[in-house]
């Protein structure tokens, strides 16, 4: 493809609470075995996207640790590849990324050693499948500058979480408001942009001399009057994972038929790293109903409406509903769950209760499993 992939996974998610305490929001466990940079990884290799750049920053132990091998997405060859960027002390710039066009700005070398005529930025907390030839050729056929991938949202959901635009009939964008106080529009940026790579590297270049470091607001709002900015719409499944509730709907999603089928039985396929772990094992008198089990995790209690992700252990006469359970949880015996995320590693005592009474959950328990 003639593109260069930018995966922007390194901010922080406030609205997440305890569930980013310790990892990127990218890293977080999507329906019992991905991770949330898995949707955006793997578009890009089904989209033949060669070289592939990802950004992390903050808590990026755990996000680093999946990433350690491209294999997984195919990106292990001679030419192209996937890169991992991280803050790097120079001569010239000892700072954090400051911002989307900051982050992009620090590693512009990059951008300049390659030779594709177009890049294709992504954030790394969405969960979507998407073929980014056909938004390609959308952005070449309108002569457009930036091209940003849009979504009509329900008349119910709240668009005040993300970016909303308003389009002419040419579908050129004409008003772009990043997190608006009160939502004019229902049509949302998905956080996906193609531009032209010498034109990227002109304007973060531009934005680094005059101090400016979002890609969003000093980039997309601030040239929309004078770069040619259009809109592509895409209506199939869509979810941005940046608060605990948009979290556990995301993962509740997957228990409906037609959410895991167009993920998981057609194609392109969703890849991610492989754990060398047993089936899952359910045991005498455990009861599963309408749920997700992760590899490596052992089952003796009841479970219902529910994503259990890997390594978890489910005492007996447990009963779980309407939850969603983190890698490698421990869950005494007599335990009850409902509306709740319960964190990874954590020892849940028995005979507890957590019952998320208004709205969902987080359960953090910080009880040494492990004796000395």
């Amino acid at each position: 493809m003639r593109a260069v992939g930018i995966i922007l996974a390194g901010g922080s998610s406030r609205k997440m609470h305890e569930l980013t305490a310790k990892r990127a929001a990218a890293a977080m466990p999507i329906a019992g075995s991905y991770r949330a940079i898995d949707f955006a990884l793997s578009n890009m290799t089904n989209s033949h996207v060669q070289k592939v750049a990802v950004l992390t920053q903050y808590n990026a132990r755990s996000l680093n640790e999946h990433l350690n091998s491209s294999k997984w997405w195919d990106f292990g060859r001679k030419q192209g590849g996937m890169y991992l960027f991280t803050p790097t002390i120079t001569t010239d710039n000892s700072n954090w990324y400051r911002g989307t066009a900051d982050a992009i700005y620090q590693n512009l070398d990059f951008l300049k050693r390659c030779h594709e005529p177009y890049v294709i930025i992504t954030s790394g907390d969405a969960v979507y499948k998407l073929d980014y030839n056909k938004v390609l050729e959308y952005h070449i056929a309108k002569k457009a500058d930036i091209t940003v991938v849009c979504k009509d949202l329900e008349p119910t959901d709240d668009a005040t979480r993300f970016g909303t635009v308003r389009m002419n009939e040419s579908a050129r964008i004409e008003e772009f408001e990043e997190k608006p106080m009160v939502a004019h529009s229902q049509t949302i940026s998905t956080g996906i942009y193609i531009i032209r790579r010498r034109q990227l590297i002109d304007l973060v270049e531009h934005c680094a001399e005059e101090e400016r470091h979002d890609f969003v607001t000093d980039i997309l709002i601030r040239y929309k009057n004078l770069k040619k900015i259009y809109g592509y719409k895409i209506n199939s499944y869509w979810s941005n994972i940046s608060t605990v509730d948009s979290y556990y709907q995301t993962n509740m999603d997957f228990l409906k038929p037609e959410v895991r089928n167009y993920f998981f039985r057609e194609l392109p396929s969703v890849f991610s790293k492989v754990s060398d772990l047993p089936p899952a094992k359910y045991n005498p008198g455990a009861v599963v109903k309408n749920s997700l089990v992760g590899s490596g995790s052992i089952i003796n209690g009841t479970i219902e409406n529910s994503v259990i992700f890997k390594k978890v252990f489910v005492g007996n006469n447990c009963v779980i509903k309407n939850s969603v359970i983190l890698n490698d949880v421990y869950l005494g015996d007599n335990t009850y769950i409902e509306n709740c995320i319960v964190e990874s590693r954590d020892t849940i005592r028995a005979n507890t209760r957590h019952v998320g009474e208004n709205g969902v959950k987080v359960v953090v328990e910080k009880n040494e499993r492990y004796a000395l």
